[in-house]
């Protein structure tokens, strides 16, 4: 069943343009859940299957593989770090560490077994990736114009790309780690599973100390060296990432105080995720509460 599962969530995500995507944010769910019912030596089957069958459907060994098989690993991983039962920051940092050294470590394989350097062997696969966008933008029926603009666009693309990927990649580990964190929980004690008491999500903030990450990568972009300046632009995306759960965590603490229905809540987070806009709003909450304290969390009121 957990194999199953688990292929049928990378057979939508990896066939079904778009809306795959948001299947691919759930394969480590099933994962998380059954390293958690039958625990770590009948658990490990699952990940292993899976990524065994996902190679037998590709017909090859491909670097696409580090993608599933990364989010077969969160999944396992999350749930050891249950176990352990500490804190929800550390929960999600010792995840993601082992997502991505895993990943990094896939990397040298394949850029070994194809013999080239790391930095030539992933600029390559991020060509082919912005080759397969734009063959996928033809068939859904993007103008033509649109598409000459991003194919006139391409060096450029491709160049900052390549250097914000590193923080691309931590951000896409935090971000499916914090879905599945907070989608573990009602699947797992609705079925009498044991879920870590990290207390009420929505009143979590950031460490304080997070704010001057934040301020050096800004003051790193002000720097005249465009080598520096791209350190801090990985930074400042890492840390936004990191305020945008806070800012999420404000709004659904005011919509339970508030009793919205759940109907509106679902259309809000759903604009929030198609609206830039409103996404940068939501940073904006998560960075000014730690001077405004929103939800007034600490303070005792009579």
């Amino acid at each position: 069943m957990g194999i199953g599962l688990t292929s049928l969530f990378f057979l939508f995500s990896a066939f079904l343009p778009i809306v795959g995507f948001l299947f691919s944010l759930f394969i480590p769910l099933p994962v998380l859940f059954y390293r958690t019912k039958l625990g770590r030596k009948l658990g490990i089957y699952v990940p292993v299957g899976t990524l065994l069958l996902i190679t037998l459907v590709l017909g090859r060994v491909s670097v696409d593989l580090l993608y599933f098989g990364g989010l077969l690993v969160l999944g396992f991983s999350l749930s050891e770090f249950f176990e352990k039962r500490l804190s929800v920051e550390a929960t999600v940092v010792g995840t993601c560490g082992v997502v991505l050294i895993s990943g990094l470590v896939g990397l040298l394989a394949f850029s070994a077994s194809a013999g080239q350097s790391l930095l030539a062997f992933v600029s390559a696969h991020v060509t082919h990736n912005l080759e397969m966008t734009l063959t996928l933008y033809e068939k859904l029926g993007v103008s033509q114009d649109a598409i000459t603009v991003v194919t006139n666009s391409m060096d450029q693309i491709r160049f900052v790309m390549l250097r914000i990927l590193p923080a691309l990649t931590i951000m896409s580990a935090l971000f499916v780690c914090w879905v599945n964190l907070m989608a573990a929980k009602p699947v797992l004690t609705g079925r009498a599973l044991p879920y870590p008491d990290f207390g009420p999500l929505n009143h979590w903030r950031a460490p304080e100390q997070v704010v001057w990450v934040l301020i050096g990568s800004g003051l790193i972009m002000l720097l005249p060296s465009k080598g520096v300046k791209l350190v801090g632009v990985n930074g400042l995306l890492v840390v936004l990432t990191i305020y945008f759960f806070q800012g999420m965590g404000i709004i659904s603490f005011f919509f339970e105080k508030k009793q919205v229905p759940r109907f509106f809540r679902v259309m809000l987070y759903t604009l929030i995720a198609l609206q830039q806009v409103l996404l940068l709003v939501v940073i904006g909450l998560g960075v000014f509460d730690l001077w405004l304290n929103f939800r007034k969390i600490g303070i005792k009121q009579e």
